[in-house]
């Protein structure tokens, strides 16, 4: 007799196991359950798709942002249901007995993993498009983006097993790198090797409770899944050190350039002048700048950061070189950033004496990681024109 035949015999096992028999019991005698149950085996080429984009669409709607409690709840219950049906995937399609109640449970994992790897994968695309500058932190959200296309490709038979292990290794890694800071108030490097070690931590425990189950028939094919999680974070650090990743959980909510900036009562008033038109895919600010000799030219950033995180953010200053075909840094202003401000932590640096030409001001971490950039260009101010000047309050 086939292991498959006795999978209704197999024990309840500890008491959550009970709690999902009564559970599944109850809902197998509801007539809707089982028309949804027929319903969804009769369309199963299309359900995974269509779950997919539901928890896509799920965060598109509903997800605020980094730090936000309900949030990181919700998305920590996507983590431990996608792992509890990767587990239950996995031993059914190695042939190990299942209780009856995870039994019935599994035959609806493809559906569920798809709209749970679309929640989370989706909500990770969010948070880092909200944290990345157009540099080459955004490669890594074509890596997540990739990731969402991958993922149609996990029912093959042959070579699923190792996928699912690592599309869930990266969902962990990358739920930790925004969570950890949030929780311990601080970011950096060696926060992002904890979330990293952690992550691992947790995969190879994963592993070896699989491999006593028999899910890995033997040595060969357990070192194959615990080296794709080492490959994996090796990968992930060297993005890091190549600052590939966008630097989670801050996000830039505004950047401008301004001939003036003050600060009245908790609002601060930005002048800029009247006929300055920023381009569309920039900030409001002067785009171009018109200068006159005293003019001081103004950067003011908002910076969104999570209840209880402190870190320093800094304006690197640069000026384009025709003659070197480079961007030469002038001036590097750092300034500590607190979080919990909706709207974004504010801050201001000015530069004066400055030269026709392009601009632009990088704002980054203390450690240099760019968190969003604008460009501008410095022009001599038209003597016989009297420019205008308009004001508008940030809060």
């Amino acid at each position: 007799m086939s292991s498959r035949s006795t999978v209704g015999a197999a024990p309840d096992g500890p008491p959550g196991v009970a709690l999902i028999e009564r559970l599944m019991r109850g809902l197998s005698e509801s007539p809707r359950y089982r028309l949804a149950r027929r319903l969804y085996h009769r369309h199963e080429t299309l359900a995974p798709p269509v779950l997919f984009f539901g928890g896509v669409t799920w965060d598109a709607l509903t997800l605020q942002r980094v730090g936000a409690l309900l949030d990181n709840v919700i998305l920590g219950l996507y983590l431990v249901l996608l792992g509890g049906f990767i587990v239950l995937t996995l031993l059914d399609r190695n042939d190990r007995p299942l209780p009856a109640s995870l039994q019935a449970l599994s035959t609806w994992s493809l559906g569920a993993i798809q709209f749970l790897t679309g929640g989370l994968f989706s909500a990770y695309v969010i948070y880092y498009t909200r944290s990345a500058s157009l540099t080459t932190a955004s490669l890594f959200l074509l890596v997540l983006v990739g990731l969402l296309v991958v993922n149609e490709l996990i029912w093959g038979r042959k070579r699923s097993g190792y996928l699912l292990i690592g599309l869930y290794f990266l969902a962990v890694f990358c739920y930790l790198t925004f969570l950890l800071p949030v929780v311990l108030g601080t970011m950096g490097f060696e926060v992002f090797l904890a979330s990293g070690l952690l992550s691992v931590g947790l995969l190879l425990g994963l592993l070896l409770a699989l491999h006593q189950q028999g899910v890995f028939g033997n040595l060969r094919s357990l070192a194959g899944a615990m080296g794709l999680v080492v490959a994996l974070f090796g990968g992930l650090v060297t993005f890091y050190v190549q600052q590939w990743i966008p630097p989670v959980p801050l996000a830039l909510q505004h950047v401008g350039v301004y001939h003036d900036v003050d600060r009245t009562g908790d609002a601060f008033v930005l002048r800029q002048e009247r006929s300055s038109r920023a381009r569309f895919w920039e900030q409001k600010g002067d785009v171009p700048f018109h200068y006159t000799p005293g003019d001081t030219v103004h950067c003011f950033t908002a910076i969104y950061a999570p209840t209880d995180l402190q870190t320093r953010v800094a304006h690197q200053w640069q000026r384009y070189v025709p003659s070197q075909e480079a961007w030469v840094n002038t001036d590097r202003i750092s300034y500590r950033v607190v979080g919990g401000r909706r709207s974004g932590y504010r801050g201001v640096t000015f530069k004066q004496h400055v030269t026709p030409g392009r601009w632009r001001v990088s704002v980054e971490t203390a450690a240099g990681r760019p968190i969003g950039r604008i460009r501008f260009e410095v022009v001599p101010a038209d003597s016989t024109r009297q420019p205008t000047f308009t004001t508008h309050r940030y809060p």
